[in-house]
């Protein structure tokens, strides 16, 4: 199981992009962490989530 914002999800050994093309996150707004560490976007077709892992998933808003 891994840990995305607080909530465990059966996702072990997808990959960050295979599990963010699940979701309705704007890839150009958002930034992810695998346990502590930054996950660059260069970096989400190598990065395997492995059982255990805390990822955290943080999206910016724009506005004025």
């Amino acid at each position: 199981m891994v840990k995305v914002n607080g909530a465990e999800l059966d996702i072990a050994g997808k990959t960050v992009a295979q599990y963010l093309s699940t979701t309705n996150y704007d890839l150009k707004r958002i930034a992810v962490e695998r346990n502590g560490d930054i996950v660059f976007k260069s970096q989400y077709e190598a990065t395997i989530l492995q059982d255990g892992d805390s990822v955290e998933i943080v999206s910016f808003v724009g506005g004025g």
